[in-house]
């Protein structure tokens, strides 16, 4: 249908992965508990985005660029996970300096913004390798070379895939705001979660940097 082989596999491989936990989704539900259902889903929009144009890339040939050129993925690797290392670090720090603060704050509102959520979840989304792997290694696989219009080939991939982002993603968000009115009243547990996400974030640093494409 429409040039994609064997649908059935691919949403429920799309399924599978998107419910796998990453550091999308993870700062995703971090940011709407903090910060409300809007900043959550400004969080959301950068990942769709960032999709997006690892959909475009992919469909305009960079997946098999990555695939054939290690040196190059190795450079995009090790950026994300520089980079995700790097968001983790910074909400430590938060952490910390909220729990230095004076108790007396203990009612105050939650953790100040950590700067526009569209951007970091933009670059969270463009710097995952994990993210990379997938549409260098499962996106691609249900192309059918053959097609005449390959471009709503992938087209209609890409809109299954971000469907199923935005049904969990949304989930997340909600239920992400649930907590935040308990975070909005308790500063220091607004600050351990978000110490518990930096940590996450260290560690899916870590382990991106020796993603592999085997």
């Amino acid at each position: 249908m429409l040039g994609v082989t064997n649908l059935t596999t691919y949403v429920i491989g799309v399924i599978v992965i998107v419910l796998l936990p990453g550091p999308n989704s993870l700062y995703v539900l971090s940011v709407a508990a903090q910060r409300g259902i809007r900043t959550g889903y400004l969080g959301a929009c950068g990942v769709f985005v960032g999709d997006s144009i690892l959909m475009t890339l992919a469909a305009a040939g960079a997946a098999s660029l990555l695939k054939t050129n290690p040196l190059l993925f190795a450079v995009v690797k090790y950026a994300g996970g520089g980079y995700l290392a790097w968001v983790g670090v910074a909400m430590l720090r938060a952490c910390l300096k909220a729990l230095r603060a004076p108790r007396r704050e203990d009612h105050a509102p939650a953790l100040s913004a950590d700067g526009h959520p569209f951007p970091r979840a933009l670059g969270i989304s463009l710097l995952n390798p994990k993210a990379i792997l997938f549409f260098v290694s499962f996106f691609v696989q249900f192309v059918n070379p053959s097609y005449a219009h390959p471009a709503l080939t992938f087209l209609v991939l890409g809109a299954i895939l971000q469907f199923a982002s935005a049904i969990y993603l949304s989930t997340l968000i909600f239920c992400g705001t649930r907590l935040a009115e308990a975070f909005r009243r308790r500063r220091r547990l607004s600050a351990v979660l978000k110490g518990g996400v930096g940590t996450l974030f260290l560690g899916f640093g870590a382990k991106l940097a020796l993603a592999s494409l085997t």
